[in-house]
């Protein structure tokens, strides 16, 4: 969903029954299986149908799934039917299991789960309760990643090189607002870069085999008359080499408490490439997204999708019969090929995130 005002796109909003009744109301998602050709709008109203919006990724991006998940649970909690306050914790449990079995390596959904169960665990009070205070934590953890996303737009603006004026960025994937409850990480540095002046043009990943940079960032970028030209993965050396690329900003679906970070598959080749041309690599991602509980990278688990993905493009078939897949969805950049994490806390170096931000977190 957009504003008319600056075509703002919004992935997962929360809308009330009109007239509005008391815990009525259901979520809407933008199809980004049908952008950029199609854009199409889905009402969900069971936690089943969240789940597998997330599973298709209908909704996708770390931020995001963690904000379709918490009004996945509201809305598990708002089926259950009891009055007994141990009876609904225990059937909000169930709830939670489907919507963690989504997609493993995002962790934010996991964050926003946990905080949805917490709250519920503390809330005393009536069934009825319970259910208005998880809607409630739903729309906070909604309203605050938008909040989130303008501060690490705003921190990573400062933390970009001052020369040239005008920058080239090169993103992995899409971490913009169709991946956030809105502005993005990586791409809310660069719309923070190109309200400011700072901006020149974004060179878009492809991102196979999904092309969530062709089909979303690049769509993004033309919503909102952001220069943006798409390039194919395997053309991401040559560019740095031809002196076209000033600074890389990628988002993250984990990172590991030592800054190993995790994103979309092709992130880390393109690390290696802008370390050998001393090109400056930043990772933006909310707090939410660092993983304290685990040392590094090797224990982020890493999704291996449907081969259909790299076999098939539409109803075309691309492939002999007889050819084997492997198709993971995520790999790890290691700490030391990244300049720094850009959080709503400001640009940290990766040796520096359990230091600066775990208390805060634990707060």
């Amino acid at each position: 969903m957009s504003s008319n005002s600056n075509n703002q796109v919004y992935p997962v909003l929360w809308r009330d029954q009109s007239p509005a009744t008391t815990l009525q109301g259901h979520v809407l998602l933008i199809d980004q299986t049908r952008l950029p050709n199609e854009y199409t709008v889905v009402e969900i109203n069971r936690y089943e149908d969240m789940a597998r919006a997330i599973e298709t990724m209908i909704v996708r991006g770390a931020p995001a799934i963690g904000v379709a998940a918490a009004y996945g649970v509201y809305l598990g909690a708002r089926d259950i039917q009891t009055s007994d306050r141990s009876e609904f914790l225990a059937q909000l449990e169930p709830v939670a299991e489907r919507l963690r079995a989504t997609r493993p390596t995002a962790v934010n959904l996991f964050w926003a789960i946990d905080r949805m169960v917490k709250t519920a665990r503390q809330t005393l009070g009536s069934v009825d309760h319970l259910k208005q205070t998880l809607l409630d934590t739903a729309k906070a953890i909604n309203a605050d990643d938008i909040q989130t996303c303008h501060q690490i737009g705003d921190h990573g603006l400062k933390a970009l090189p001052t020369n040239p004026k005008k920058l080239r960025i090169l993103t992995h994937c899409n971490a913009g607002a169709l991946a956030t409850a809105g502005y993005g990480t990586a791409l809310g540095v660069v719309r923070s870069a190109w309200r400011d002046g700072r901006l020149e043009r974004v060179y878009a990943d492809e991102t196979r085999p999904r092309l969530q940079g062709a089909k979303l960032t690049a769509w993004e970028c033309v919503q909102e008359g952001i220069p943006v030209t798409v390039i194919t993965d395997n053309m991401a050396a040559h560019c740095m080499q031809r002196g076209m690329i000033d600074a890389v900003v990628v988002g993250a679906d984990r990172i590991a408490a030592n800054g190993d970070a995790a994103n979309k598959i092709g992130t880390y080749s393109v690390a290696l490439v802008a370390k050998a041309h001393n090109i400056p690599f930043f990772v933006a991602a909310p707090l939410s997204t660092i993983d304290f509980a685990i040392t590094d990278g090797s224990e982020i688990p890493i999704e291996e999708r449907n081969p259909s993905e790299i076999h098939t493009v539409g109803e075309t078939i691309l492939c002999p019969a007889g050819a084997e897949f492997y198709n993971p969805a995520f790999d790890v950049t290691p700490a030391a090929l990244i300049s720094a994490i850009i959080t709503e806390y400001g640009a940290i170096a990766p040796a520096q995130l359990r230091e600066q931000l775990a208390d805060k977190q634990a707060g």
